[in-house]
């Protein structure tokens, strides 16, 4: 298993090129947050956003429109009740983020099978948190498509079948290349499969054990893969981007919250893009 050192993030995050527009850097659209876990989403909209993804929509409950747009006018908001709508909008996505705040009830299942029956092959899809479990507990059909997976290891022991226990980087590894797609299993010292290799970021504080980190991840990897072209490497980045930044803010501070590591990562990014165009 190769461990992840800074070089990752010099090797995927690039210098931006003076003839660019918001469409270069990639259409993402983030799908969950019920009336109960809105600030799920909105983490991982926001999380896309500051990542630097050209266009970020967010579809999500109702209630949850005003809190959107108080907390990020950059991103646009579409009613999760509205499937047309959202059938449309994730056609036009470069890449789809399913799960955070989105629940295991009915109405979440029935979301998810329409959110699965619009996305097309081309497309990077993000399974998060509620979508794992439901994947794993109704035995959903996979989309066709470049499939992400960031579960904890709760969600991975539903989803693969192994005990965490048994998560060995051997069993994990057998599993996830069973699975298909990228598989993030997020812990201590969080893994990641791709179909050719096996990381391990090093980094990590328990300041960061707290709600919404896991929602934060999923909108940074699904920002970072709409915008360089290597999806393994920008998951990589994306995952030892956001430990590094919350070992930063823990030299200062006991806990560090999801908000704070949104906040930093532009100007992370900025100290550590590739310059040379």
């Amino acid at each position: 298993m190769q461990v992840l050192t800074e070089n990752i993030l010099t090797t995927t995050i690039r210098q931006r090129p003076a003839d660019s527009y918001k469409g270069t850097y990639g259409r993402v659209t983030l799908i969950g947050g019920n009336r109960n876990f809105g600030g799920a989403i909105i983490m991982a909209s926001a999380a896309a956003v500051y990542a630097g993804a050209g266009l970020v929509t967010t579809i999500t409950d109702a209630s949850n429109q005003s809190s959107l747009h108080a907390r990020l006018p950059e991103a646009m908001f579409a009613d999760m009740q509205d499937f047309a709508q959202t059938r449309t909008l994730i056609r036009h996505a470069d890449v789809v983020v399913l799960g955070p705040g989105l629940g295991t009830d009915t109405a979440a299942l029935t979301t998810l099978k329409q959110a699965f029956q619009a996305i097309t092959p081309e497309q990077h899809v993000i399974l998060d948190g509620s979508a794992i479990t439901l994947v794993a507990e109704q035995h959903l059909p996979l989309p066709q498509a470049h499939i992400i997976f960031t579960p904890h290891q709760m969600e991975w022991q539903r989803l693969s079948g192994l005990k965490i226990a048994d998560q060995t980087p051997a069993a994990n590894k057998q599993a996830a290349a069973t699975i298909g797609g990228i598989v993030v299993v997020k812990s201590h010292r969080t893994q990641i499969y791709t179909p050719t290799n096996a990381y391990e970021n090093p980094l990590g504080t328990p300041a960061q054990a707290t709600g919404g980190m896991g929602d934060t991840l999923a909108g940074m990897i699904g920002g970072f893969v709409a915008q360089f072209a290597d999806s393994s490497a920008a998951v990589c980045a994306a995952v030892y981007s956001h430990s590094a930044i919350a070992e930063l803010l823990a030299q200062q501070q006991y806990v560090v919250l999801p908000s704070q590591i949104i906040t930093e990562l532009p100007h992370f990014m900025k100290v550590h893009e590739h310059k040379d165009i």
